[in-house]
């Protein structure tokens, strides 16, 4: 069988459905073997970058690693910043690059390139994937490809990147046909007696919470999180990565937590005398930088798969290292026999903190189109969409604060790499992973034109995706940046800084649109959004260029204050 054909019966095998590719020298017999199989889809995308990310939302669908193929050199490169993305999310990924004949290859020479676009991908990408090998041996391709797609899966997933030369991928080898693989579980076995201290603690604690974080998602732990967030009758309140995991008319569902937190939140996860983490890093913004003082002397109950991303920086938490599915399931069967005290008074302050400082009313002042009402407006008539995909900036916490989303309706951004130019791609992986259902992008004027090609994508798949383009004609995130920290010196975000119309470069590509800037022609313009559910269309929402996104975390103060009520103490380092 020849190496490529063998790749593309071991995809099929594996469950996968959709490839991600720009076309290039190096990758021309993978790319054949699949078409000649017929059975993968191909995606043809116009920028690597966009195969990566593109990848990564459909393997956070579909639980299945994406997979994006390049060429080597530059196109091998682009992929870096969406390989990226999926190590510091923990998305499964493989990722294929072609490589030069080995006989191409400069080995030891001392000197930069001998074949052309000839490129060491393998040395780059080795911080940012679980592992990377280039495979000069074509008998080793059936171990290697079943090697990265364990590694994918297994433990906390990640991505992982096979280089493979031209000459290998053509050459024909004895091999037996490829079969779908079991994925071991490879962490120590859990302690359930701490989960028995848990749920003791929980008993006998007047203000519990449960922090839920992306760990949840990749975890494929949802279904089973929702079950023992009922069993349990503790508030939840979730980071960036987690919006998605507890419905909106949850009434155990708190909000967001962390830097641009829904403010009740916040200062619940601050007063909170029991914390259950599951499937969070707890990082600088969720916690803010003071660690000592978002501990306290309230015991932390910490669960994760990944044993360094415990007592990492909050310190003496309960360890509890295990797969969240596991840990769950377990809670489980040890709540069959409690009952849980309900913690109705914790709650009921909590709702009434969210009473006091509504999310729409955290801007005051601001001319036009209030953004977080916005949100929910856009989340009223969105019910048919499968999902929201959002990009990176102002926008992405606006829609992180105040989407309201129904039980299966996702919620995919860019949290740890924080990549611009990230929601257009990943919204047409998103619907490719899920087709027949229409997904709702959400980006930023900045963040569009990072990755705006991909607009023939979406034409020429018949994607039905419903664009929405937040329009503030800034850099808006770094703007406010500069405002609060450079004496409102706003070079490179406000000036030296430029949009088209979003609707003309729409109607270019085919794709109808439309511009609405002010509140009373909303409902006519998202009516005419959805007036076609399967058809690509695109939004234009107009901001004012000085509307921040607010409540925001005051650095150098406990998560509980926040600006603007709050005056940053020292310049955030992140």
């Amino acid at each position: 069988m020849k190496v490529s054909d063998y790749v593309a019966k071991f995809l099929e095998a594996q469950g996968v459905e959709v490839v991600f590719d720009v076309i290039g020298g190096m990758i021309t017999h993978m790319i054949d073997s699949l078409h000649v199989q017929g059975t993968i889809r191909i995606v043809d995308v116009h920028h690597e970058q966009a195969a990566a990310f593109a990848a990564e939302a459909a393997a956070r669908i579909s639980g299945i690693p994406g997979i994006a193929m390049a060429t080597s050199g530059p196109g091998a490169t682009n992929l870096l910043t969406g390989i990226g993305s999926c190590y510091f999310d923990s998305t499964p990924a493989v990722f294929i690059t072609g490589q030069v004949n080995r006989n191409e290859q400069k080995g030891d020479r001392p000197i930069r390139q001998l074949g052309f676009q000839e490129t060491d991908i393998v040395s780059m990408v080795l911080p940012i994937t679980k592992a990377a090998w280039t495979i000069n041996d074509p008998e080793q391709i059936p171990e290697m490809l079943a090697r990265a797609f364990e590694l994918a899966l297994s433990g906390r997933p990640g991505p992982v990147l096979l280089d493979i030369p031209l000459d290998v991928q053509r050459m024909d080898i004895a091999m037996s046909p490829p079969h779908r693989l079991t994925i071991p579980n490879d962490l120590p076995p859990l302690d359930r007696s701490a989960i028995s201290g848990l749920l003791d603690a929980v008993a006998k604690a007047q203000r519990p919470l449960i922090l839920v974080g992306g760990g949840v998602r990749s975890g494929r732990a949802t279904d089973v999180l929702r079950q023992f967030v009922r069993a349990i009758q503790v508030p939840v309140v979730n980071s960036l990565m987690a919006v998605d995991v507890i419905p909106a008319d949850d009434p155990l569902r708190i909000g967001m937590i962390g830097s641009y937190g829904n403010r009740w939140a916040n200062r619940a996860i601050g007063t909170a005398d029991l914390l259950i983490v599951l499937g969070s890093r707890l990082d600088i913004r969720q916690t803010g930088a003071q660690t000592e003082a978002f501990k306290g002397d309230r015991a932390i109950y910490h669960v994760d798969c990944d044993a360094g991303e415990i007592n990492n920086r909050v310190l003496d938490c309960v360890p509890i290292q295990t797969q969240l599915v596991d840990f769950l399931n377990a809670a489980l069967d040890q709540l069959k026999g409690r009952t849980m005290p309900a913690h109705e008074a914790w709650l009921t302050h909590i709702m009434a903190e969210r009473a006091e400082w509504p999310d729409t009313e955290e801007i005051q002042g601001i001319p036009g189109i209030n953004p977080n009402a916005f949100m929910h407006a856009l989340s009223r008539v969105s019910g048919a969409a499968a999902g929201f995909i959002v990009d990176v900036g102002q926008h992405q916490m606006w829609a992180a604060q105040s989407l309201d989303l129904h039980s299966e309706q996702r919620f995919l951004t860019s949290g740890g790499m924080g990549a611009m130019g990230f929601a257009l791609p990943a919204a047409l992986g998103a619907a490719v992973a899920q087709p027949g259902h229409p997904f709702v992008m959400i980006a930023g004027d900045g963040s569009f034109q990072l990755n705006l090609q991909e607009l023939q994508t979406v034409v020429r798949n018949q994607l039905p995706l419903k664009l929405v383009i937040i329009n503030n004609q800034t850099h808006g995130m770094v703007r406010q940046f500069q405002q609060t920290y450079f004496e409102e010196r706003y070079q490179s975000t406000y000036w030296g800084y430029s949009a088209p119309n979003f609707v003309q470069v729409a109607q270019a590509y085919g794709i109808a649109g439309a511009t609405v800037s002010e509140t009373e022609q909303l409902d006519d313009a998202l009516a005419l959004m959805w007036q076609d559910p399967n058809a690509p269309f695109l939004l234009q929402v107009m901001i004012d260029t000085f509307a921040n996104a607010y409540p925001k975390m005051a650095f150098g103060l406990p998560i509980t204050e926040m600006e603007p009520l709050a005056k940053p103490l020292d310049m955030e380092g992140t």
